[in-house]
């Protein structure tokens, strides 16, 4: 079904000033975009729901495309599954033209190799979200449009959510609180002998009778460092470690808090004490105009000056429909990516993930992790309860 207006039917969800601009910079005249986190950021929060989780299906899998041709979004299309009708019918797409006849990633990738044709000769580099491109689709893509040059959109496509809108920031709030409260249940119900498998699961609980769709918990037990949910249980005095993921209607609530069977010592306080300095102290210069780099700057300040800094390590990173997303604040993390935002100011409504992470040789693995949103006067942490020592049981 080919739906063909002479403009969007529908208010556009996003930026197309913004988008026309970041595609300019990169080159790009026409943009496909076929991953499932920007088809929901250029629809308003629109996510297929027989797809939510699993792309597979059959031969084949999923692939939504959304073509955009820069500086005229009345010849966007959006190619979808067959059962996308339905939601067709519902008024989900802006698009003035909408296809919903695909049942395979190739079906997909023709189609949008049709529609790039009819839009002229004007449009020689076409953005494509590289990391997102099933080779069957790619190779359908190459072979229908040979002469045109294909440049990775990955960049323009993720500045565009640099900012976050106040929807998205309640959402990323709404997200972090969920999480923190599953993990503070989750330590209230935990038992001596549960095992580690036990404990994720009942968070898991937790988290999906909030709403969230549970994504992982990484869990330390006593004094080992291994964060894999396992059949190893829980004895008196271990301290426990929740890191978790709980995604809210696409928004990524990440989070780290600590719990303890029994009472802290003096010195588990003292060593919890200090990763909250850090992660306190970190977020001081957040505010609009502070470049990003100064919370690094800050917090490896105060862990090379302790008696610490052996085995604590300091980590900031981007946070909303994608973990470690922009901004973009260091090369040395777990991502490999170039420090952008490290020499350029930060924004109103971008969204940081701060976390210290400790692997105390004697005492075992103790972090936080917090979500913290540039604001207009500075910043506001989402999700900031139980950032001590929770009793469990």
């Amino acid at each position: 079904m080919l739906d063909v207006a002479a403009k969007p039917t529908k208010t556009i969800p996003f930026d197309t000033q913004l988008l026309d601009r970041l595609l300019a910079e990169a080159g790009i005249d026409a943009l496909i975009v076929t991953s499932k986190h920007n088809i929901q950021y250029l629809f308003g929060g629109y996510r297929f729901f027989f797809f939510d989780y699993m792309d597979a299906i059959g031969v084949s899998r999923y692939l939504p495309i959304l073509v955009y041709h820069r500086g005229k979004p009345e010849d966007a299309s959006y190619i979808g599954y067959r059962m996308e009708a339905f939601e067709k019918e519902l008024g989900r797409f802006w698009t003035p033209q909408v296809q919903t006849t695909t049942s395979t990633s190739m079906d997909a990738a023709r189609l949008a190799v049709e529609h790039i044709k009819r839009l002229g000769k004007g449009v020689r580099r076409i953005g494509v979200e590289v990391s997102f491109m099933p080779s069957d689709a790619a190779a359908v893509l190459q072979d229908g449009l040979q002469g045109y040059q294909f440049v990775d959109a990955q960049f323009p496509l993720e500045r565009l959510r640099a900012k976050k809108t106040p929807h998205e920031l309640k959402l990323l709030r709404d997200s972090s609180e969920h999480v923190v409260a599953a993990m503070l249940d989750t330590f209230r119900a935990c038992r001596p002998g549960m095992t580690k498998n036990e404990i994720v699961e009942t968070l898991r609980r937790n988290e999906v009778n909030r709403g969230l769709t549970f994504e992982y918990c990484l869990i330390t037990a006593g004094t080992s460092q291994n964060r894999a949910p396992s059949d190893q249980r829980l004895k008196q005095g271990d301290i426990l470690s929740l890191d978790s993921g709980g995604n809210y209607h696409g928004y990524i609530g990440d989070l780290c808090r600590m719990g303890i069977l029994g009472e802290p010592d003096s010195e588990l306080e003292d060593l919890l004490a200090f990763i909250e300095e850090v992660q306190q102290q970190a977020r001081k210069p957040i505010k609009p105009g502070t470049l990003g780099g100064e919370i690094f700057e800050v917090a490896e300040a105060i862990v090379e000056k302790s008696p610490h800094t052996a085995y604590v390590e300091f980590l900031a990173h981007g946070m909303g429909l994608v973990s470690h997303e922009a901004p973009r604040l260091t090369t040395t993390g777990p991502v490999p990516y170039s420090a952008y935002d490290a020499d350029r100011p930060l924004e109103t409504g971008m969204v940081v993930s701060i976390e210290t992470t400790m692997k105390h040789p004697k005492r075992g693995f103790i972090k936080l992790e917090d979500t913290v949103a540039v604001t207009d006067h500075g910043y506001e942490g989402y999700g900031d309860k139980g950032r001590g020592w929770n009793p469990i049981g």
